[in-house]
């Protein structure tokens, strides 16, 4: 292989700028040429294609977002639109793409090599921590550790107030965010939508959090829960039990930026060496991943489809350190 390319795609992630510039790097110190695709899959069909260098990924490590900008692309969905994208990708005699995102960029990638058989190996770039096939994602750590941030500040004026918080992570099918955050922000309860938790249970946790003499409480909605956002679990509550004095904070995109942790940087700088070392290898239409802190390589059919779910120790060390 003499010419790969590399591109990020769907929602950002602290990390990504790391593992990009590891593929770079890698890459040429392979030997092979490396072209960067900007704003992902569309880049790929408009030709937004141009050679890297080794200082074409200085000084962005310690960067938040991607320096390849992302980009939804309804035009990747169609055949036309897959051939505008290989018919650029011939022009540069590009070989091999490295593609840096989450289940979207692996669903289109998939199909790509099914088509038109163009090597592709992935690196997982997500917040949401959703991905068979690792144990974390990149930009994960980062979010999570944003999210405790906020956390912390908002116990602060929970605490002077005596009021009840609701808040809200990122997290629409996957609740790694609110359990890692809550936890480690010691909240009273977190709903997230691998599990079901009811108002009642929710009422249930508060009324016995002021049996126990708490004055305040936090409870961590993941966006995608059955109950529906923190704003709406919030005005549930509130119509059964009126005399608490309730507030709620929506993160949102506050946690996909930011420098990414350190643990984010390394996870994303082997991420982006083993795609690299994986194309070089012959692999194809998989998942570069770290399992157990070994480098694995996980189908894309089966990091998209297989599920990921939380730990029940996870759910569990939340009911008992909550009392």
């Amino acid at each position: 292989m003499k010419s790969i390319g590399v591109f990020t795609s769907g929602g950002d992630a602290p990390g990504m700028n790391a593992c990009i510039r590891s593929v770079v790097r890698t890459a040429l110190y392979l030997g092979i040429d490396v072209y960067g695709i900007k704003y992902g899959y569309n880049g790929m069909i408009n030709g937004d294609i141009y050679k890297m260098k080794s200082y074409s990924v200085s000084n962005i490590v310690q960067r938040g977002g991607t320096i390849l900008k992302s980009a939804r692309s309804k035009e990747f969905m169609t055949k036309e639109g897959r051939q505008k994208a290989l018919d650029q990708l011939n022009k540069r005699g590009i070989e091999g793409l490295v593609a840096v995102g989450g289940d979207g960029t692996f669903t289109g990638a998939n199909i790509f090599f099914e088509e038109h058989g163009i090597p592709v190996v992935g690196a997982p770039g997500t917040i949401d921590n959703d991905l068979y096939g690792s144990d974390n994602t990149i930009g994960f750590d980062t979010a999570v550790n944003t999210a405790l941030d906020a956390i912390d500040k908002i116990r602060d004026t929970a605490n002077s107030h005596d009021r009840v918080f609701f808040i809200e992570v990122m997290g629409r099918h996957s609740g790694y965010i609110a359990i890692h955050s809550g936890i480690g922000g010691g909240a009273e309860l977190v709903m997230v939508p691998e599990t079901s938790t009811t108002i009642k249970d929710v009422i249930d946790t508060l009324k016995g959090g002021r049996d126990n003499q708490k004055t305040s409480s936090i409870v961590v909605v993941a966006e995608g829960g059955e109950q529906g956002s923190a704003m709406e679990v919030a005005a549930k509550v509130a119509n059964e039990l009126p005399d608490l004095d309730i507030r709620v904070s929506t993160l949102g995109h506050l946690q996909r930026g930011g420098s990414p942790t350190s643990y984010d940087r390394i996870l994303a700088s082997r991420l982006g060496m083993a795609a690299v070392e994986g194309l070089v290898n012959g692999k194809s239409n998989v998942m570069a991943g770290v399992v157990d802190k070994k480098v694995t390589y996980t189908s894309f059919k089966l990091a998209i489809s297989k599920s990921k779910p939380i730990g029940e120790d996870l759910m569990r060390m939340v009911e008992v350190l909550s009392i």
